[in-house]
């Protein structure tokens, strides 16, 4: 065998244009046509673009055969058929999981199926991967694990299956049988022509076991990236020594793999003389990534670094305040290199990261080239169809109602402007009057007697969204079909075509298609799924689907991930998201194996990801003009600074002699520029607080007529009775109705009215408990569609139902009621003006007097609350002695008496006295003889209760640009 052809370039450096160079280098002298019989492995697809630009920047010539080393699994290979799609096995897996769930519940509680079946489909392919059989997994001593990875081990096994000979094989299975298959072919008869794979750190069995293969080649060559040619021996040893290896160190996957191939790593050679951007600041990162066994170096090694400042001069470091300060610095950054055309790249794996500086470029018109593009449940069509599955299996609310109908992609096959209007008067009506839970008979309520285009708009909606509830469980071929169909018909409209749509159009729509064509391929293997579990389906599907605007993106600017770094060659670097928890990423939860578990059957370690994301910041950060970001505060919690970026301020302040402090100091100055400037930027306009405001509308626009309940918010908050009662501004009721109290205060007076107005003479206190409880159920079972509210209400009418019927029978024997919601009204002498009353009850006693009742859900006012300003029954009291209400006529009133629905069904009753009542009906006349006047203003919260209180309009008066204590500024209205 000949000696193995391991060859690397260092860190910082264009490894795309390097590696092109090198081997144009090397075909020199020979024909042409050589070139093209060059096999080139890449290990990524902006590698392999990248290497076609630096092919392209050499001229006109012939180029190798460029492939993808993940390409290899789909090579023909005499007896072995082709890869099991991997949404078939995924789907094969979740039936065999739902099983373990029914069986054993807390088995990892609170994950998804499909969640779970694609954890265990990957777990499956690193085992394929790494060559590791489940023969191995059973010889696993677990004896001393908690039960959980006992039973989780145990399940492992059932999917053996998969791993038998005969058995279809996965993507990752395949790949390694076509590895091994060549490995074997090649030991005999090896390629005439080079074979070289690049880019790749093997940090995967099978593309390891690959790169052993081609480097034993006679004309086989490894090309690795970011290679450190000046580490000592001695760290060498340090990473392989003891019983667990430093695989989290950036250089370990290179003295593995030299291991592997009978080599130290001082026998990898250069794959071309190059040099390096900053040699002295790799020799300070490495250094600095050092394991921590090793750190004690620090010191010793340290003075051989020289001066530090000349080694950071291309380093710029930020620690913004918070995220959206990050975001904008750096969008600067990315501007700035965008007007000098120089070329940016934006590393980092925090993706809400990157999706606010593309917003924030977005203002200036600036398209970043995302490598990993819009993630697909974000897009429109991705939204839309989650939007749709999750209508399934419940009733229909109003707020997922329009959520739907509100969707760009809804109605856009037919007239989307009447399907827009039809939408914004159903919103208004069903928000204000409800159903709740809209169905297709309030749909047609409410379009009846219209025009014919709403009729037919309604009961188009009516038809695809009832009976969606009664979907529970079906096979998943059904929620499929069902699921497009109903997508389909409400992108087309009525009338409408989903071709004309814009559902499947587009690169988003294209994407969705072919998830939802390969579900529907796939799902005669999903056997039978929930609502929910569909859903989460669903869901996990569209999260897996990316959409990139690569026509649309400037080509200067890129946005790229960690893997991505050993293929670019930007002129500036930014590192971004330096925080622990983000760079580097946690390790995923593993539900199936432990730790120990996985070092004892050799399965990768979460070091390996941590060694692997160490590696792409070496290499990151080796570029000529680098920016180090991270955010110090992330919501209310601090955050803590990168491992990385830790150690390398670290090794920095500890340096003073070689100018470390400085050099760091340096850093820090030229990050906070941009810092500045983002902040600058940020600097909102000024303008002037608004002033308490005071309004005086003219004379003949006040209101000449107001209810009793309105006086009390004349006096309090008069602000409010102007934007209510002049400009006629209500408050937009909720999208997403719920039990309030407001509802509940409605509806206990709707109760008790019902029960009164029913009353039998004589009633006994058993029926009358029995007939109050009944009326109870009734006005609930139609009014209140939340089957928790019900129970909870009715609780609380029956728990006052015995004091409250005693009441009623001691009422009944006092007098009679004759006065039950209707509508009264007293003109006030002198003024345009009449006061109205709807009060709950009035009752005419035997001596010919009058009671007044009114029913209260919640704390009744005390009695100098209705001195001051809570003047209702005293105005109900006053207006029944000027015969205010018909059936009632002229009547000395006795007292008023609030009764509580609630509570201990406590009632408190006051008396009318003749002299308050009279001074109430004159304070109303001086209070509404100085609203007709002009100077008099509708001052905003003038005299509320408490400073806690809220009004409906403090938005609209912008209180909190003034305080309370701030004088009214009066303003004539024309």
């Amino acid at each position: 065998m000949s000696e193995p052809h391991l060859f690397a370039l260092p860190p910082g450096v264009d490894f795309p244009a390097e590696l092109v160079a090198g081997l144009i280098e090397r075909m020199a002298g020979q024909p042409p046509e050589a070139m093209a019989r060059v096999e080139l492995y890449l290990n990524t697809s902006r590698m392999l673009r990248r290497v076609r630009e630096a092919f392209d920047r050499h001229g006109t010539r012939f180029l190798p055969r460029l492939r993808l080393i993940t390409d290899l699994g789909r090579d023909p290979l005499s007896g072995l058929a082709p890869a099991v799609p991997p949404l078939r096995r995924r789907l094969e897996l979740a039936q065999l999981i739902a099983q373990l769930a029914e069986a054993q519940p807390d088995f990892a509680p609170g994950a998804g199926l499909y969640a779970l079946a694609d954890s265990l489909a990957d777990l499956m392919a690193e085992m394929q991967s790494e060559g590791v059989d489940p023969a191995t997994l059973e010889a696993l001593d677990v004896g001393e694990h908690a039960a959980h990875w006992q039973r989780s081990l145990a399940f492992i096994r059932i999917v053996a299956r998969y791993f038998e000979a005969d058995s279809l094989p996965d993507p990752a299975a395949r790949q390694r049988r076509v590895v091994e298959a060549l490995a074997e072919r090649w030991a005999i008869s090896p390629p005439a022509h080079p074979v070289i794979i690049a880019g790749s750190t093997g940090s995967r069995g099978a593309t390891q076991r690959f790169m052993q293969a081609v480097a034993a080649l006679p004309q086989g060559m490894v090309v690795l990236p970011g290679f450190d040619f000046e580490q000592p021996e001695s760290l060498w040893d340090a990473l392989t020594a003891g019983p667990v290896p430093a695989e989290d160190h950036p250089q370990y996957r290179f003295v593995a793999l030299a291991g592997l191939l009978g080599l130290a790593p001082s026998q990898i050679a250069r794959w071309r003389e190059t040099r390096e951007p900053s040699p002295g600041r790799n020799r300070l990162v490495a250094l600095a990534l050092r394991p921590a066994p090793v750190t004690d170096q620090w010191m010793r090694d340290g003075a051989g670094l020289g001066d530090l400042i000349p080694a950071t001069e291309g380093l710029s470091l930020i620690e913004a305040p918070d995220p959206r300060s990050e975001a904008l610095a750096i969008a600067l950054m990315l501007r700035e290199a965008a007007e000098r055309g120089t070329t940016a790249a934006l590393v980092t794996p925090d993706r809400l990261l990157t999706r606010r500086v593309a917003a924030a470029l977005d203002r200036w018109g600036i398209v970043p080239d995302d490598s990993a593009g819009q993630p697909l449940q974000l897009t429109p069509p991705g939204r839309f169809l989650r939007h749709v599955a999750g209508l399934f299996g419940q009733k229909l609310t109003v707020e997922s109602l329009f959520v739907l109908l509100k969707h760009p992609l809804t109605a856009t096959g037919a007239d989307r402007g009447n399907h827009l209007r039809f939408t914004r008067d159903l919103e208004l009506h069903l928000r204000r009057h409800g159903p709740a839970f809209p169905d297709a008979t309030a749909l047609n309520t409410w379009a009846e007697g219209r025009e014919p285009e709403r009729i037919l708009w309604a009961a188009w909606i009516g038809a695809r969204l009832s009976g969606l509830d009664a979907l529970h469980e079906m096979p998943l071929t059904d929620w499929v079909a069902v699921q497009t169909t109903l997508a389909e018909d409400l992108a087309a409209g009525p009338g409408g075509s989903v071709g004309a749509s814009g559902l499947w159009n587009k690169d988003g729509g294209r994407e969705a298609l072919r998830v939802i064509e390969d579900l529907r391929r796939e799902a005669a293997h999903g056997g039978t799924y929930s609502a929910a579990q569909y859903a989460d389906l669903l869901s996990g599907l569209l999260q897996g689907g990316t959409v990139r605007q690569v026509q649309a993106a400037h080509p200067l600017i890129s946005i790229q991930g960690t893997l991505e770094v050993r293929g670019q060659g930007a002129d500036l670097v930014i590192l971004a998201g330096l925080n622990e928890g983000s760079w580097p990423e946690p390790a995923k939860p593993d539900p199936w194996l432990s730790r120990k578990m996985r070092l004892d059957s050799g399965l990768l370690l979460p070091e390996r990801q941590i060694g692997l994301s160490a590696h792409d910041f070496e290499q990151a950060i080796a570029a000529p003009r680098v920016v180090l970001s991270r955010a110090k505060r992330s919501a209310d919690a601090e955050c803590v600074p990168s491992r990385w970026m830790n150690r390398l301020t670290n090794l920095l302040s500890g340096l003073p002699e070689q100018n470390g402090p400085a050099a760091l100091a340096a850093m820090q100055a030229r990050g906070s520029q941009w810092l500045h400037l983002a902040a600058a930027l940020s600097v909102p306009e000024k303008v002037p607080s608004a002033k308490r405001p005071a309004p005086r509308p003219p004379v003949d626009h006040r209101p000449k007529t107001l209810p009793v309940t309105a006086i009390k918010t004349l006096i309090r908050d008069p602000y409010a009775v102007y934007a209510a009662r002049i400009l006629r501004l209500r408050p937009l009721d909720p999208l997403r109705p719920e039990p309030d109290p407001r509802l509940r205060g409605t509806l206990l007076h709707e109760i008790v009215e019902a029960f009164v107005r029913a009353r039998p003479a004589d009633e006994p206190l058993d029926q009358a408990r029995a007939r109050l409880l009944q009326v109870t159920d009734t006005v609930l079972e139609t009014e209140v569609p939340w089957p928790v509210a019900q129970r909870l209400w009715r609780a609380r009418i029956a728990r006052i139902a015995d004091k409250f019927v005693a009441d009623e029978a001691r009422r009944a024997a006092e007098g009679t009621p004759v006065v039950i919601e209707k509508k009264g009204s007293v003109p006030l002498k002198n003024l345009d003006f009449t006061l109205t009353a709807t009060p709950d009850r009035i009752d005419l006693l035997s001596d010919g007097q009058a009671q007044i009742y009114d029913y209260k859900s919640g704390t009744p006012p005390t009695a100098k609350e209705m001195a001051a300003f809570d003047k209702q029954l005293y105005l109900e009291a006053a207006m029944a002695e000027r015969g205010g209400f018909e059936a009632l006529g002229a009547r000395p009133v006795r007292g008023m008496s609030y009764l509580r629905l609630g509570g201990a069904g406590e009632v408190a009753t006051h008396f009318a006295d003749p002299d308050t009542l009279a001074a109430t009906w004159t304070g109303l006349g001086r209070l509404i003889a100085r609203y007709f006047k002009a100077e008099t203003g509708y001052t905003a919260r003038r005299a509320l209760q408490r400073t806690e209180d809220r009004s409906d309009y403090d938005h609209l008066s912008r209180f909190g640009e003034w305080e309370m204590t701030a004088p009214p500024e009066p303003e004539d209205i024309g």
